[in-house]
């Protein structure tokens, strides 16, 4: 069976971000693997009941990994908490994958639940460090291999090395 992969919402051109916008740059090249029903699109936020517009959220001085062990909490610019909004992302998140059969998700970087290689740093100042956001790493905690938007390259090299597995097995 080929790999279903769990992909960003926003990258599939939904404006689901907190602004209310997309990332949609990589929608036509996944669009073989929508033909191929592989895509779960997925956006953890609007799962677990956030809004879209939503307020700017950011991990403060730590990553999802810290916050998924309640070392660590998700607040908005304004200072409110949001940190259970978040953890129940990353459940839903990896509920889905785990349900729909995927093994590998392409996620959207610098989201405080998405975001892979890096977040920002809780100061709303732009600042952002190596990290994982909240879904990011309870998918990788599960055996999933996470990509974000920025290794698509890596991501399609991927998929290529486990469809040709499955042909020669």
């Amino acid at each position: 069976m080929k790999s279903k992969v769990l992909v960003s919402a926003c990258l599939m051109g939904l404006k689901v971000r907190y602004n209310g916008s997309e990332k949609a740059q990589l929608a036509t090249m996944l669009t073989l693997l929508q033909a191929e029903q592989r895509l779960v699109i997925h956006c953890p936020e609007l799962a677990a009941g956030l809004p879209t517009p939503r307020p700017p959220a950011e991990i403060v001085r730590a990553d999802g990994n810290d916050v998924m062990q309640g070392r660590a909490s998700i607040v908005e610019k304004s200072g409110h908490d949001v940190t259970a909004h978040y953890q129940l992302a990353a459940w839903l998140a990896l509920r889905t994958a785990l349900e729909t059969g995927c093994n590998v998700a392409l996620l959207t970087d610098g989201s405080p639940t998405c975001g892979s290689q890096f977040i920002y740093d809780g100061s709303f100042s732009g600042m952002r460090h190596p990290g994982m956001g909240v879904a990011a790493a309870l998918l990788h905690q599960h055996g999933i291999t996470v990509f974000s938007d920025q290794q698509f390259d890596e991501f399609c090299a991927w998929i290529e090395e486990k469809d040709k597995h499955e042909y020669s097995v």
